[in-house]
Order: C-alpha cells, then sequence, then structure tokens
C-alpha cells in the first residue's frame, strides 16, 4: 500500500473518531439521551471490533453510573461466557481458514458490487457509526448448488480478515424439546465474542417457514429463536446465510437479511472463464480451448467445471507424460458427457435454456 493511501486511512480514521467525540459532547452538553446513546453504543462496538474490551468495558461501565439499566444495546450483546460453555459452542461450528478470494470467483456484476458494499462498510465502520449509521452484517446467498455461494462467504470472510465459521447441523439440531434453540443460542453466543463472519449453509433446515402445516412445533420455536438471534447481533458479525430452496423460508427470515445475492447457473460464457482461470492460476495447462470444453459439457456448475479440471490435472500427473494434454482432456470429457446427471439439472437447463452464453 501507497503512502499516501495509507495516510488517507489515517486521516478517515481519526475524522471518523473526532466526529464521534463531537457528537458525544454536543449531546451531552444538550441533554439528548437518546443521541448520547446511540454514540456510546458506535465507540462501544468501535472498540469492541478492534478488540479493546478492556477499554469497552469501562466506557460502558461510566455509561451505566450514569443512566442505570439504560445502558448501550453492545454492553449486552459481547459474550463473557465461561470457558466450559465456550468449549461447547465449538462443538456445533467449523473454524475454516478463509482462502478463497473475492477476485477468483465469478459471479454477476450487480451481485459483485452488493457484496463489495457490504465489505466496504465493515472495513469503514467507524466512518459509518461517527454518523450514528451501522453497516450492514447479513447477507443472504439463493441459487442452485455448486454455483459458488459457500465459496462467496469464504471470499467476505477473507476480505474482512476474520475467522469463517459454518455452522454444523449434525451437531446442533437435538432430538429433544428445546435441544436446537438451546445449541443456536451457544453459536449466536460464541459469535458475538469477535468479529467473524457466521455462515449457515442449507439454511432452509433451520428457516423453513412456520405456517407449514407439514412442521412440528419444534421447528417453528427454532425458527422463533433464530430470528429473535440475528436481530439481537452486533454489526461486527456477519451472518451469511445460503440457499437451493428460497421458497421453503419462513416470511419473517427474509426480513432479516440485509443483502440477498442470487448466484444462478453459470452460463457456457462464465464456465469457459472460470476454466481459463483454474488453468493459468495453477500453470495447468488443459490441452482444448476452454471454450471447447465448455460447450462439450453442457449447462454445469462451477463446482463441476472445477472437479472436471482437477480430473484433468490427475489424469496428467499419472500418465507421467505417455499421453498428451489435449488426448487426457478428450478422454476426461468422454467421461463426463456421459455421466449420470441429476435430475434437476435437466430442469434448470430447460429453465435457462442451454443456448445461453
Amino acid at each position: 500500500m501507497q503512502i499516501a493511501e495509507v495516510a488517507a486511512e489515517v486521516a478517515e480514521e481519526i475524522m471518523a473518531r473526532s466526529d464521534l467525540l463531537i457528537n458525544l459532547v454536543r449531546s451531552g452538553a444538550s441533554g439528548d439521551v437518546n443521541t448520547l446513546k446511540k454514540t456510546v453504543e458506535a465507540i462501544v462496538a468501535e472498540e469492541r471490533a478492534k478488540q479493546h474490551n478492556v477499554v469497552a468495558d469501562r466506557i460502558e461501565k461510566a455509561y451505566r453510573s450514569v443512566y442505570g439499566s439504560n445502558s448501550p444495546q453492545h454492553a449486552s450483546k459481547i459474550s463473557h461466557a465461561p470457558s466450559e460453555q465456550v468449549g461447547r459452542a465449538r462443538d456445533f461450528i467449523t473454524e475454516i481458514v478463509p482462502r478463497r478470494r473475492l477476485d477468483d470467483l465469478i459471479i454477476p456484476d450487480t451481485s459483485a458490487e452488493a457484496i463489495r458494499q457490504l465489505i466496504e462498510e465493515q472495513q469503514r465502520a467507524s466512518i459509518l457509526r461517527s454518523h450514528s449509521l451501522e453497516p450492514r452484517h447479513s447477507a443472504l446467498f439463493v441459487g442452485p448448488p455448486g454455483n459458488g455461494k459457500t465459496s462467496l462467504a469464504e471470499a467476505v470472510a477473507e476480505s474482512l480478515a476474520v475467522p469463517f465459521f459454518v455452522v454444523r447441523y449434525e451437531a446442533i439440531i437435538g432430538s429433544f424439546l428445546g435441544e436446537t434453540a438451546s445449541r443456536m443460542r451457544r453459536v449466536f453466543d460464541y459469535a458475538k465474542t469477535t468479529p467473524c463472519v457466521l455462515f449457515f449453509d442449507e439454511f432452509d433446515a433451520v428457516g423453513k417457514e412456520r405456517g407449514d402445516i407439514h412442521e412440528t412445533g419444534e421447528i417453528k420455536r427454532v425458527v422463533t429463536s433464530l430470528l429473535m438471534q440475528m436481530d439481537d447481533l452486533p454489526s461486527y458479525v456477519v451472518v451469511i446465510a445460503a440457499t437451493n430452496h428460497s421458497e421453503l423460508l419462513d416470511r419473517a427470515v427474509w426480513r432479516r437479511f440485509q443483502v440477498r445475492i442470487p448466484l444462478p447457473q453459470p452460463t457456457q460464457k462464465q464456465v469457459a472463464s472460470y476454466l481459463t482461470h483454474l488453468s493459468y492460476q495453477s500453470n495447468i495447462h488443459l490441452g482444448i480451448s476452454s471454450d471447447q470444453i465448455s460447450r462439450a459439457l453442457g449447462r454445469i456448475s462451477f463446482s463441476e467445471a472445477e472437479q472436471f479440471f482437477l480430473d484433468v490435472a490427475r489424469r496428467q500427473v499419472l500418465s507421467d507424460g505417455k499421453f498428451s494434454t489435449s488426448a487426457i482432456a478428450k478422454k476426461q470429457l468422454k467421461i463426463w458427457t456421459q455421466r449420470v446427471r441429476a435430475p434437476e439439472i435437466d430442469k434448470w437447463e430447460e429453465d435457462a435454456g442451454t443456448s445461453s452464453t
């Protein structure tokens, strides 16, 4: 980063902090309790995000000593749970080191712009808070499987340089009354302890429509608890959910997501671009043009395109130079064009049209 850019960022940060302090003094002098409360909340959230917990605690304590129970809403959002509770919460999530980068993904331009705005708001949250605004921190990704929903969530975490927590449904969903909601609460309490991206894949498993007569009362209680926990999340926790079946989601769930991103089945042109990117990134040549491969493979997902590329790469390594790269690619293409396909893929092709490019 250039010296001028660093200086600009520092100046911006100082300006944001000075605006917060000015708001604090003005509201205190005028007796505007509501503005004072919002300003204190913004300062506390900023200090928490920087892991300055001692400073944040002292600010909260000073505020409560004057205003009592009317304390900033962020005061109750930071969980200081005992280590035993934290350990149990970790049983319900998987922490993944984010490696996917936003620039490595091929997504619609409007979707990419929406995500970049979300990332910018998180990175420049102090500027927003100086104007009594909070950054957006919830997003819903919708689309058929294998088209980048998980990768995009990981890329958001990578861009923000924060932990990437993936909720484990096999561990969180219990058979006893209230067990699932209780475990879900622990997950949210744990996420509040640090800036992070909390990711729910297959979100329809826990966010189903409560009006569905075929669902049990337990899942309805889970959805209600989930909505309450989402409302209570601080803005430094970015919660991202992904679903292949958006029609199953509860209507109140939709309202909780400030950003909603469609990730449709890629066109042949996008698949070709992705294969070219993989080839360039790994320095592995396919021996056939990416356009020719994408036409032969038909309408596939990004995940399937990556699997095809890796199949070719494996055969190249194991052939030990006995076959040309083009011969290997052609052989794999023959295998892939004869593979069994999921029924819903044919439906997506009918809906989108196989001639899309």
